[in-house]
């Protein structure tokens, strides 16, 4: 990064992220590190301004308090400390600083610039990545989501040609999706575009497994294999990218915070394969990923369509996967969508599904006694996915979806709608 930055060593704090943001509101980079960093790792990092120490109730880690190396107080960058026991800084805060006095700490205190913006974010990661890639090519799992799509973005501007794209359908995607994918990248943009149809092969891994780590570590290897059985059937290719955004890195876990859930994106791959991975987003959060995809120039309604997980509907279809409640996710998800979109809800509301657990419950179907599954509506919002708020839709939008899905779907007797807040929730179910 050429961009000054603010770094936050995590002393055990739950609201790491928040800070983040906040300092990057203000124009200025600013990066996560672990406690235990070392005064020469500090050193290293390129445009550092100053340096936040942030504890909290955290900061006691299997009995022993979490520490910094002291030497870091002898570097002489501006410091403060944030819900942490210390004499060394002379500023000190038991809770979060407000917008004015984090401002006075980054431009008076620290003499940083606020230089952090999209733009310049992307003139650096094409610099890097054309530095990192040369003349070699680059293979991309495309889901059509919006982290792979804005990665096809930056590489194309980046590498043109060089980047091979591989869509696997895994028999998870949303309704439309696989055939939306094709027709968006290979018909409209010229991308090189492999399209690989592994349903059957997924499914078949998956049936019988009930547990929702155990079913995204499946469908991640799967993805792995995938790839690297493309990969072999190519010719030089040398570097895997990927969609890992910064959300994913914190949640699946630092010295000091516990894992909330495993990212297939977070792993390696087959030493014996040899790709060199290119992670062009790996520290934006959701809102800069947009951001970026709109200053590539990506189709509005690619860059702010609904996230979309991984492994698919196979979070949302709770529990062991069958194919008559993936059908009922897949059906009803898309009733969803499409009521939210004549209802305008999906300009303003940040994520919204449905899923279906494993369970059935009496009704009634056709007068008579009906034994069948519901169905779970989801719609929150957020501007980084480490927060989120139940949206209030109007009953009458609710009336009618619940119709719709209760009409149109099988196997289905029950809609309900979901208004727990993350945390405690997380936004998926799985």
């Amino acid at each position: 990064m050429k961009q000054d930055m603010i770094a936050i060593l995590d002393l055990g704090s739950t609201k790491n992220t928040n800070l983040a943001r906040a300092i990057r509101d203000l124009g200025v980079y600013s990066e996560i590190y672990p406690h235990d960093i070392t005064a020469e790792e500090i050193k290293e990092l390129k445009n550092l301004k100053g340096i936040v120490l942030f504890g909290g109730e955290n900061r006691i880690v299997d009995g022993e308090a979490v520490e910094i190396n002291e030497e870091l107080y002898t570097l002489g960058f501006p410091m403060i400390s944030i819900d942490h026991p210390t004499s060394k800084c002379e500023t000190k805060f038991d809770e979060m600083p407000d917008e004015e006095t984090l401002k006075a700490f980054v431009f008076d205190t620290c003499k940083a610039e606020a230089n952090w913006n999209v733009k310049n974010f992307i003139e650096d990661q094409v610099e890097l990545i054309r530095n990192q890639v040369g003349d070699k090519k680059v293979l991309l799992a495309l889901s059509g989501g919006v982290d792979s799509s804005v990665v096809a973005a930056l590489l194309i501007k980046a590498i043109g040609k060089q980047l091979v794209c591989v869509h696997v359908n895994h028999g998870l995607m949303r309704k439309g999706e696989s055939e939306s994918v094709v027709e968006i990248f290979k018909n409209q943009m010229d991308a090189n575009l492999i399209y690989v149809d592994a349903e059957e092969r997924f499914l078949g891994k998956l049936e019988g497994v009930a547990d929702p780590e155990e079913k995204r570590k499946i469908i991640g290897a799967e993805f792995i294999r995938v790839f690297e059985e493309e990969a072999r059937k190519l010719e030089g290719i040398d570097f895997l990218a990927q969609g890992t955004i910064y959300p994913d890195i914190v949640e699946s876990g630092t010295k000091t915070a516990k894992v909330v859930k495993s990212h297939h994106n977070v792993g390696g791959l087959p030493e014996d394969l040899g790709f060199e991975l290119v992670e062009p987003l790996y520290y934006l959060f959701k809102d800069e990923v947009r951001a970026c995809g709109v200053e590539l120039g990506l189709p509005h309604d690619m860059v702010y369509r609904q996230p979309f997980p991984g492994p698919g509907l196979g979070v949302r279809c709770l529990g062991a996967i069958t194919k008559d409640r993936l059908e009922a996710v897949r059906e009803s998800d898309a009733i969803l969508r499409e009521e939210f979109a004549n209802a305008g809800l999906d300009k303003t509301v940040w994520q919204y599904f449905t899923a279906v657990p494993d369970f059935k419950s009496v009704g009634v179907r056709d007068n008579a006694r009906s034994f069948e599954y519901p169905v779970i509506i989801r719609a929150v919002n957020t501007v980084d996915a480490m927060t989120a708020t139940i949206e209030h839709i109007d009953w009458a939008i609710l009336d009618k979806i619940t119709n719709r899905i209760l009409k149109e779907v099988k196997n289905v007797n029950r809609v309900c709608y979901d208004l727990s807040p993350k945390p405690s929730a997380t936004i998926e179910w799985e």
